[in-house]
């Protein structure tokens, strides 16, 4: 596992590949909230939570089982706050105590082109005019969307769609406009594109 390094201190987080087995770290209570997951989705599951396993037992907690709410989002050690993300080859997750950080989201993508036709599904006007071509061809603003609405999600117990949140990348923040919430925000480029979003503790 490779702990990734961002610039808010409070949070922790790590990626891994996939590999086969790691469907057998699944606690059971996981593997019977997952149903009739095919064996795939079972294995990117499983690397996601030997991720966050390792990350809370760096803030001093055994292996837990990471169970998922009704609205899908995974369930945390009181006084925590975390996300977990993964594509079909590598798998994240970041944790933080709720005194520093109340809401914390992060995704993960091959660092690959958007498939064709995506851009304007998921740029806003103002983000089309505001960057480049080859910054809008890339999966930049996915993974920072999908981070935002990880960790607004818990918070507003409402679904965001790609148009509702606007990403200012150089003043490293996302806004969503209706409920006037702003996060801080971190990107990560190497083989893969990182996106993390947060709001600080009041």
């Amino acid at each position: 596992m490779e702990i990734i390094t961002f610039d808010q201190p409070s949070i922790i987080a790590g990626f891994r590949p996939v590999e086969d087995a790691d469907a057998n770290a699944l606690f059971s209570s996981e593997l019977a909230a997952l149903g009739r997951a095919v064996p795939k989705v079972r294995r990117q599951s499983g690397a996601a939570r030997i991720v966050a396993r390792t990350l809370l037992g760096k803030l001093g907690f055994p292996p837990i089982p990471i169970l998922k709410t009704r609205a899908g989002a995974p369930t945390w050690p009181a006084a925590i706050v975390g996300s977990l993300a993964h594509h079909d080859t590598v798998a994240a997750a970041a944790v933080a105590q709720t005194k520093a950080i109340a809401a914390l989201g992060i995704d993960i993508e091959p660092n690959k082109p958007l498939p064709k036709n995506l851009m304007e599904l998921i740029a806003t006007p103002r983000e089309q005019h505001m960057y480049d071509l080859r910054l809008l061809q890339r999966r930049d603003l996915f993974v920072l969307k999908e981070a935002v609405y990880k960790a607004y999600s818990p918070l507003f117990s409402e679904f965001l769609e790609f148009q509702d949140v606007e990403v200012d990348i150089r003043s490293r923040s996302a806004h969503v406009r209706k409920t006037n919430c702003t996060f801080s925000i971190e990107l990560l480029i190497s083989e893969n594109v990182i996106g993390l979003a947060y709001l600080r503790a009041p």
